[in-house]
């Protein structure tokens, strides 16, 4: 249980689980709110900020915590479902306090935040106590030759200063583990200027996969901040029907620059979704599927299966068809199910495999039909072949949910619910 004097480095809270006086699991711990106090008093920590089902962030007063320890936070009491709303007098400690440069009084030394610690008074209430700095700029992969000191809070001064600069490399060391899709949501959450630092912060894989699962809103303004040859590289390690997605968005004279400024080999599959309709086959599509020509075995098609790069829904199944295989590739034969590719011996070739029976789709099949045709067959993906039997691409299940459900749904799953609680906001422990 935690007890006066316990301090904890709130790094090390990030992600981990919060559970309910009955043991079950409510969310993960996303973020710590402080008040910060004039003078050299230490902040006081409010609570923390808690992702629960729908993605969506709620409020758990630090009076609701009975235990920070083994890995878990537990919990006592109600509590508030309403979305979390941070109010001018809250910080939130991982988000705007961690990469901050600050000034080690002693020394009149600029020292950068790498971890704040928090201890449990005699009171029982929470408050920061600990900085771990480092001496000097932290470098961008946080691997900075300054020596590394844990400092009092009252021994460093300027983290009511705003910073114009604000490095991101230790966010990012706390939200590592993450999927693309939680990291979306925490770049959703954060101010538009802290948003645009991580996302300068972060790899063009990285950032690319988090592009992927943004709302759009936030997609257009992360990419409007990039320099252009750094926003072409991010568009290269998309998805070419997620870059094509995002391009749509910008104005027609700044997607064609970006487009000229990517590598030609990447650009020409974007430029082909671009001349589709966004809700048809050619549209949804991605010209990256898995490709074999008939001659390939199956120990061949299942190395190609198991490579970690491609999506579930892209590798339960292989493309057969004739060279070239990049798409639009030669003639397409037909489709080899993963499922099928298990039952058969390693050296049978893929050409004996092929399901030849269903139709592929045109690139002009609509929403509906790509819906239907998907239940009829019980598949997760389809293939999109033209007049002359090249196959461009594959339609999968993930990109018609994506365009079945409501444009701003990735908004609306990281705010859901919004005020649905508001009746409950009277007689709800620790509501805000």
């Amino acid at each position: 249980m935690a007890g006066p004097g316990t301090r904890v480095f709130i790094s090390h809270l990030s992600a981990i689980a919060v559970f309910d006086p009955n043991g079950d699991q409510v969310g993960r711990v996303r973020d710590v709110v402080v008040s910060l106090r004039l003078g050299a008093r230490p902040p006081r920590v409010l609570g923390l900020v808690v992702e629960v089902v729908g993605r969506r962030r709620i409020f758990l007063p630090m009076t609701r915590v009975t235990s920070l320890e083994s890995g878990q936070v537990l919990t006592t009491g109600v509590i508030n479902m309403r979305r979390f709303e941070q109010r001018p007098s809250e910080t939130l400690v991982l988000a705007e306090l961690l990469d901050r440069t600050v000034t080690w009084s002693k020394t009149a030394e600029q020292v950068t935040v790498l971890d704040i610690g928090m201890v449990q008074t005699r009171l029982r209430e929470w408050e920061i106590s600990k900085v771990f700095v480092q001496v000097g700029r932290a470098g961008r992969l946080r691997k900075g030759k300054g020596e590394r000191l844990t400092l009092g809070w009252q021994d460093v001064t300027g983290f009511s200063v705003p910073e114009q600069d604000q490095g991101a490399a230790n966010l990012l060391a706390t939200f590592e583990q993450l999927r693309p899709a939680d990291l979306a949501g925490v770049l959703h959450h954060l101010s538009a200027k802290r948003r645009a630092e991580v996302a300068a912060a972060l790899d063009d894989e990285r950032l690319a996969d988090v592009l992927e699962e943004l709302p759009e809103d936030d997609q257009v303004e992360i990419i409007g901040k990039l320099q252009e040859e750094r926003a072409a590289d991010v568009l290269e390690a998309m998805d070419p029907d997620d870059a094509a997605d995002l391009l749509s968005e910008l104005p027609g004279e700044e997607a064609e620059r970006l487009l000229q400024l990517m590598e030609p080999e990447e650009a020409a599959p974007v430029r082909r979704l671009l001349t589709y309709e966004e809700d048809t086959a050619g549209g949804l599509m991605t010209t990256e599927p898995i490709v074999l020509e008939p001659d390939a075995t199956v120990a061949e098609a299942l190395a190609r299966v198991r490579v970690i790069d491609h999506k579930p829904a892209l590798a339960a199944q292989v493309f057969v068809c004739r060279p070239p295989n990049e798409t639009p590739t030669g003639r397409y034969l037909g489709t080899v199910h993963f499922q099928r590719l298990l039952r058969e011996p390693p050296y049978v070739l893929v050409g004996s495999l092929v399901d030849d029976d269903l139709d592929p789709l045109p690139p002009d099949t609509p929403l509906s039909l790509i819906t239907s045709y998907l239940a009829t067959y019980n598949l997760v993906a389809a293939p999109v072949v033209d007049e002359a039997d090249h196959l461009l691409g594959t339609v999968t299940v993930d990109d018609v949910l994506d365009h079945l459900l409501p444009d701003d749904w990735r908004d609306a799953a990281l705010h859901a619910h919004d005020g649905a609680h508001d009746d409950e906001s009277e007689g709800v422990a620790g509501g805000r």
